[in-house]
C-alpha cells in the first residue's frame, strides 16, 4: 500500500515505500526540499526539524519532529511543513525576517531547523508553552550563535497559521482500516485500533513494535540494521489516552512525552522537570512514555522515576491482559518480561501520598538533550521524624533500571537524620556494581549515587545545593 501525506496542501504518494526509509531522505531526494538538513542522523542536532500535523477535531495539531529518524509509514495521513513552506512566494515570514536582520544565521547549516522549531512554537505546536530556550534545546548551533536566535524567538512569539486547506486535505487521506505494505520481502503494518494491533501481533509475534522511533531509528541510520517486520502504533487512537484521576495518571502506549508532560508535572514537579530534560522537544514530541519502558534501556530516564513512584505496567495480547509492578518488567540487560505477541498497553503512575518526599535527580554531561550518566529517584514517607516507607530507584547503575533494596532497608524505620542518610549512602555499595563506560566510571557512579541521596537531605533542609535548583533564565 502507498504512503500518502500532504506537503503544502498537495498530496504526496509513495507507492511501496521502504518501511525504514526516512522522511528526510524523501524530502532531500525526490521532493528536493533541501532546506531540511542532515547533521547527525540520530535525532540530536535538530538540523532536520520539520513540523508534522494531524487532524484533531476542527484543527491541525502540529509538532516538531526530527525527519532523520522518522520512518515513512509514520507520515501516512499527516501534513508535513518544511522551511520552504514558510515562504512559498520567496518572501520571508516575520520570524525568518527577524532572524535574517539580527544575525541569527552564521554558517547557516542549522538555521532551517531553528526556524522550524521557533515557527512551531509561534503557531501553537505541541510544547508551545515552553520558554524559547526549551523550544530550541533540541537544535544545536556549532557556530555558538544562540543569542540572536533566542532574541528572535522572544521577538516573534505568535504567528497566524491558516490550516483550512490542510484540514480539508487530511480528511481524505486516512480511514479506519489497517495500513500495510511489503518492500523487498519486508512487511510493515500500521493498525488504527488496539484490537487490530492484537490481531497483527498474533499473526506476526516476532514483529518489531515502533512507537516514536527515537531509538529504533538509530538502529537503521547508525547500526544499518535491516528490520524484517515492523508494526507502527502511532495511529492507534485508543492507545493515546491520558486518564488523570485522584488516584494517579494512566498513560496509553501511544502517549508521547510532550503530551504527558503536564499530567506528570501535576503528579510531582520533579517528574515534570525530568520530562523537560528528556531529549529535545522534537524527541519528546515523538517518543512515548511506554516506548521508553518497553525498550528496556538501563539508562532510560523515565523508568527509574516511575519505579520510585510505584508505577504498574499493563501488557496485552490475544490471551488477555496482565498487570505487574514496573520494576518486575526488567529482567536483565536487553531482556524484559514481555511475551511473544504481547505489547505494553499502558502504565499507571499513582499519585504520591500527602507529604511524601519525592526527589528525582538526573546527572548528564549536558543539561539539555543528553543521556543520563546516573539518574536517582527517591520517594520517602516520614511520620513523626521516622522514615515509614522508602522507594529508591536508579538508572545507569546496573543492567536494568532497578530499586536499591539495601539502601531502602537502611532508611525504613530509622529517623530522618544525617546519620541515617550516611548509612543509606554506604548501603548503595551493596546494591550496585556499576560498569565503567564513556559516561562515567564505576567509582564515579557509586559516588554520584550517594551524592544524590545527600542532595535529597540538603534539599529537605532548605539548602540550595546547586545552580540546577534554580529555574533556567
Amino acid at each position: 500500500m502507498a504512503v500518502r501525506f500532504l506537503l503544502d496542501g498537495e498530496v504526496v504518494e509513495l507507492p511501496a515505500p521502504d518501511p525504514t526509509g526516512t522522511l528526510l531522505e524523501t524530502l532531500r531526494g525526490p521532493l528536493r526540499r533541501t532546506g531540511t538538513k542532515e547533521g547527525c542522523a540520530e535525532g540530536d542536532c535538530g538540523a532536520c526539524t520539520v513540523l508534522l500535523g494531524e487532524a484533531d477535531g476542527g484543527r491541525v495539531a502540529w509538532r516538531a519532529v526530527n525527519a532523520c529518524i522518522l520512518f515513512l509509514p509514520m507520515v501516512h495521513g499527516k501534513a508535513v511543513m518544511t522551511v520552504e513552506s514558510l515562504a512559498p512566494d520567496g518572501r520571508l515570514n516575520p520570524l525568518q525576517s527577524c532572524m535574517a536582520m539580527n544575525g541569527s544565521s552564521q554558517c547557516g547549516f542549522c538555521t532551517p531547523g531553528f526556524v522550524m522549531s521557533l515557527h512551531g512554537r509561534a503557531i501553537g505546536a505541541l510544547g508551545c508553552e515552553l520558554p524559547v530556550a526549551d523550544a530550541i534545546a533540541g537544535n544545536l548551533c556549532r557556530c555558538t550563535g544562540y543569542g540572536p536566535i533566542l532574541a528572535a524567538g522572544e521577538a516573534v512569539q505568535s504567528l497566524a497559521q491558516d490550516d483550512a486547506a490542510a484540514l480539508a486535505g487530511l480528511s481524505g487521506l486516512t480511514g479506519d482500516a489497517i495500513v500495510d505494505g511489503v518492500f523487498q520481502g519486508r512487511q510493515w503494518f500500521a493498525p488504527r485500533s488496539s484490537s487490530d494491533l492484537v490481531d497483527v501481533l498474533a499473526a506476526h509475534p516476532d514483529a518489531r513494535i515502533v512507537a516514536g522511533a527515537t531509538d529504533v531509528g538509530l538502529w537503521v541510520t547508525k547500526g544499518l540494521r535491516d528490520l524484517d517486520c515492523l508494526v507502527f502504533i502511532g495511529d492507534v487512537a485508543d492507545l493515546k489516552t491520558i486518564d488523570e484521576t485522584a488516584e494517579g495518571v494512566r498513560l496509553g502506549a501511544g502517549v508521547r512525552y510532550a503530551e504527558a508532560h503536564g499530567a506528570l508535572a501535576r503528579l510531582h514537579p520533579d517528574l515534570g522537570e525530568l520530562v523537560r530534560r528528556i531529549g529535545g522537544l522534537q524527541v519528546r514530541s515523538s517518543a512515548t512514555v511506554c516506548g521508553n519502558i518497553a525498550n528496556g534501556s538501563p539508562i532510560g530516564d523515565g523508568p527509574p522515576a516511575l519505579i520510585a513512584l510505584g508505577a504498574e505496567l499493563t501488557l496485552r495480547s490475544a490471551a488477555g491482559r496482565r498487570t505487574m509492578p514496573l520494576e518486575d518488567y526488567f529482567l536483565d540487560y536487553g531482556k524484559q518480561d514481555r511475551r511473544a505477541a504481547e505489547f505494553v498497553e499502558s502504565v499507571f503512575v499513582p499519585r504520591p501520598v500527602e507529604g511524601a518526599m519525592v526527589h528525582i535527580f538526573k546527572l548528564s554531561r549536558r543539561f539539555d538533550s543528553d543521556i543520563s550518566s546516573v539518574l536517582g529517584a527517591f520517594a520517602l514517607t516520614v511520620e513523626g521524624g521516622m522514615i515509614a516507607a522508602a522507594r529508591v530507584a536508579f538508572g545507569g547503575m546496573a543492567a536494568t533500571p532497578r530499586r536499591a533494596s539495601a539502601c531502602e532497608a537502611a532508611l525504613v524505620g530509622q529517623p530522618f537524620s544525617e546519620a541515617t542518610i550516611a548509612a543509606a549512602a554506604e548501603a548503595l555499595k551493596r546494591d550496585f556494581i556499576p560498569l565503567s563506560d564513556v559516561r562515567g566510571t564505576a567509582a564515579y557512579r557509586i559516588e554520584a549515587a550517594a551524592a544524590l541521596l545527600w542532595r535529597l537531605w540538603h534539599r529537605e533542609q532548605g539548602a540550595g545545593v546547586s545552580v540546577l535548583d534554580v529555574e533556567p533564565c
